[in-house]
């Protein structure tokens, strides 16, 4: 793993504007008085968010997961040029030498790296307010565990970093999944001690005690704790003062939903979201990605949705499609998208597919009906838990379509993607299910090895 010095980290901290109302401080600080001042301190830690904005896994730019999993599911069709990093992933030719693959390992070891120097200052501090600390030490541990669920889910056995050691970190040794797993919910249990019901800020940019209960629901639905993740789900779900799921579709994605439970806000005032500039295009046919015809055909006609969410484009002979949840790809002087990392739908269906697995059919299918009435549809005619694990999936199809690769875990968690992908993806093996550790970090620390199955 890259060795990455407290200095760079400080420029890492400093460099970027802080993710909040407040203008970030410019001067440049000692990294021993960063956590002694709480308008660094606090700096520092929503500087965190900004990184997953701009370029590490929930980035809605083309190297996040929004788009290379969307390719290298059933979501999206691949339309640039030939031979790139993109395409691999959409043909499933991904190498141990991808620059894409490459780029999300270095990125979120980076990020881990900004947490653990957080964490490491706020436990040395002696000057911030023990409220303070507490919410930024949430919120770092909240991010760690965000970034090692994403690469356990995209690399198998992957090395669980909690140290700025750099000498330790470039000799380590991959951790064994029951680990990380054990890892990732006590850190989360603590972070989730360490926050508030509330926001600390005027908008859902920063974490919570709820926004770490959705992550934690999240990883326990993955884990098979169903008893778990129904009772992190309902602390989410009943908390109908801060979140609804309201009547309208349209207003899911801007910056003012109830829905929403964590957003990442633009860089600068006035801009939107890079999901949209990823996605939208005005003229065919397209000019990088656009929605698989398949999946937007298999939409009921009735589902609004389909309406909604998804963008037609023609040339006057063909249509293609364009994913539409975001809406606005220019600044708007006042910005009226945020880029949503979780909101209230997904814990309404994590809840459904806990239920079913523990028996309760009956709230198993009001909470999956809560999703498909708002999209205009029928209350679902599932009758038993196979069937409505089947139809918990396809919500979860339609719903989180282009949305941080859902469709890509959810193939691979429920152990879907031979049967999905095997007739659609002509180069696909069930070694695919992992990516390949980058070459790169193998020859630098061989402690990583062996590489994963098929690369």
């Amino acid at each position: 793993m890259k060795c990455i010095t407290l200095c760079s980290i400080l420029l890492l901290f400093l460099g970027c504007e802080a993710f909040l109302e407040a203008d970030s401080p410019n001067d440049q600080i000692d990294q021993s008085d960063v956590f002694q001042d709480e308008a660094y301190a606090t700096a520092a830690v929503t500087n965190l968010y900004s990184a997953l904005r701009d370029g590490v896994l929930l980035t809605g730019k083309t190297n996040g997961l929004s788009v290379l999993f969307g390719l290298y599911a059933d979501e999206l069709d691949y339309y640039s040029s030939s031979g790139s990093a993109f395409e691999a992933f959409y043909n499933h030719q991904i190498m141990a030498s991808n620059t894409n693959v490459k780029s999300i390992w270095d990125a979120s070891y980076n990020l881990i790296f900004m947490c653990n120097s957080a964490l490491e200052g706020l436990d040395s501090s002696q000057n911030l307010s023990p409220s303070v600390k507490n919410q930024l030490k949430g919120e770092a541990l909240f991010v760690r565990t965000l970034v090692h669920f994403y690469l356990n889910n995209l690399f198998g056995e992957i090395p669980y970093i909690t140290s700025t050691d750099y000498v330790q970190n470039q000799k380590v040794s991959k951790t064994e999944l029951e680990k990380i797993n054990q890892m990732a919910i006590q850190d989360l249990i603590e972070a989730k001690a360490f926050l508030n019901d509330t926001y600390p800020s005027t908008e859902r940019i920063r974490a919570n005690r709820s926004v770490v209960s959705a992550l934690l629901a999240r990883v326990y639905l993955y884990n098979e704790k169903w008893q778990e993740a129904e009772l992190e789900s309902s602390y989410i779900i009943d908390n109908t003062a801060i979140y609804n799921l309201g009547p309208s579709l349209n207003e899911v994605f801007l910056k003012s939903s109830k829905t929403t439970i964590l957003q990442l806000k633009p860089k600068k005032a006035g801009d939107n979201t890079d999901e949209a500039v990823s996605f939208l295009f005005s003229s065919a046919p397209p000019p990088f990605i656009a929605l698989n015809p398949d999946l937007v055909s298999s939409f009921l006609d009735n589902d609004s949705r389909k309406r909604d969410w998804i963008k037609e484009v023609t040339d006057g002979d063909q249509i293609w499609y364009a994913p539409f949840k975001y809406k606005q790809n220019q600044n708007t002087k006042a910005s009226q998208e945020y880029s949503v990392v979780m909101r209230l739908s997904e814990q309404y269906l994590i809840r459904a597919e806990a239920r079913t697995h523990l028996g309760n059919l009956i709230g198993a299918k009001q909470d999956l009906n809560m999703i498909r009435n708002r999209a205009g549809l029928e209350d679902t005619t599932a009758s038993n838990s196979s069937d409505l694990i089947e139809a918990i999936l396809t919500e979860r199809k339609f719903e989180f379509f282009a949305e941080h690769g859902h469709r890509w875990f959810d193939l691979k968690r429920l152990n879907k993607a031979e049967e999905v992908l095997g007739p659609v993806k002509n180069n696909w093996k069930i070694t695919h299910i992992l990516m390949p550790i980058p070459e790169t970090e193998l020859l630098l620390n061989p402690n990583l090895a062996p590489q994963n199955a098929g690369y």
